[in-house]
């Protein structure tokens, strides 16, 4: 066949093969939808780089009395490295601390590095990777952040790993190129179904981060069920329906409700609005029970 044919072929066929996958974990188009039985959110906390050994401090105290969390939440808050011993001997029980990356290499020659066994070893149970912010401002490639969250399950860590396109990717209708050709496509095939037990997606539209503005729910879910799908197909359809996908584009207390209550939305990584007792009042406490 010609080769235009061809390329035409293969575009048919792989979105068909997405379509049967959605169909096949969702239903048809329109079927309701409900969280999956024993669903836990997971509610995760981004400090980035904020934070004085006094706000810290302050801010330990504000989550410490900010309420109590849902028996179907997992909080986790990712802390800068420096502050992770302090935080973690004042910070209450039932939040987890995350870090906010870690090497693509061991312990060793690595001058400024943190690698995943360290932070394992100090008590750390899990590490933000692939963020907007370090793919733009480190350059980080998908295949170095693959590479990286290899190294976090192998000590033990689990892992949160960002996805997500900019405002002109979006616009340019790249979405899927991007989100799963290029940053879901690097996890292909590098680990096990246990492996993926330790793995949550969260997909950060960056035209969203720290700019005000917020994905509709209709728009985070379009996305979130593209990636259910993905999972699927290329994964296995028990890691997709396990799998939980987070929301990481201005989640706050005035549109978490809404962002959450969508069957393929489990969660969300939440930057500014982590620094405030909302995060836990606003955010957590307004989870849907499953």
């Amino acid at each position: 066949r010609p080769l235009t044919a061809c390329r035409a072929s293969s575009r048919i066929t792989m979105a068909s093969l997405l379509s049967q996958a959605r169909t096949a974990f969702m239903g048809p188009p329109g079927a309701p939808q409900a969280p999956y039985p024993g669903k836990q959110y997971l509610i995760g906390g981004n400090w980035k780089c904020n934070g004085t050994k006094e706000s810290t401090a302050a801010l330990v105290a504000t989550l410490n009395g900010a309420g109590d969390i849902p028996a179907w939440c997992e909080v986790v808050v990712g802390v800068p490295s420096i502050h992770i011993g302090s935080v973690m001997g004042t910070l209450r029980k039932d939040i987890a601390i995350a870090a906010q990356d870690c090497s693509a290499t061991g312990m060793g020659a690595y001058t400024g590095e943190l690698s995943a066994a360290m932070l394992a070893d100090y008590g750390v149970k899990w590490v933000i990777l692939g963020h907007s912010e370090r793919r733009t401002n480190q350059g980080e490639s998908s295949a170095l952040v693959a590479t990286k969250t290899k190294q976090a399950l192998d000590a033990g860590l689990s892992v949160m790993v960002c996805v997500g396109e900019t405002l002109e990717e979006r616009e340019a209708g790249r979405i899927d190129a991007v989100v799963l050709d290029d940053h879901m496509a690097a996890l292909k095939g590098k680990f096990s179904e246990a492996e993926w037990a330790r793995i949550a997606i969260a997909y950060e539209p960056v035209w969203a981060i720290g700019t005000g503005k917020t994905a509709t729910p209709e728009q985070a879910q379009e996305v979130h069920a593209s990636i259910r799908a993905w999972l699927s197909t290329n994964v296995s359809p028990a890691i997709a329906k396990a799998t939980r996908i987070q929301y990481g584009g201005s989640m706050k207390g005035a549109n978490a409700a809404g962002l959450l209550s969508k069957p393929d939305i489990d969660g969300g990584l939440i930057g500014g609005a982590s620094l405030k007792a909302e995060f836990i009042s606003g955010i957590a406490a307004v989870a849907p029970k499953p």
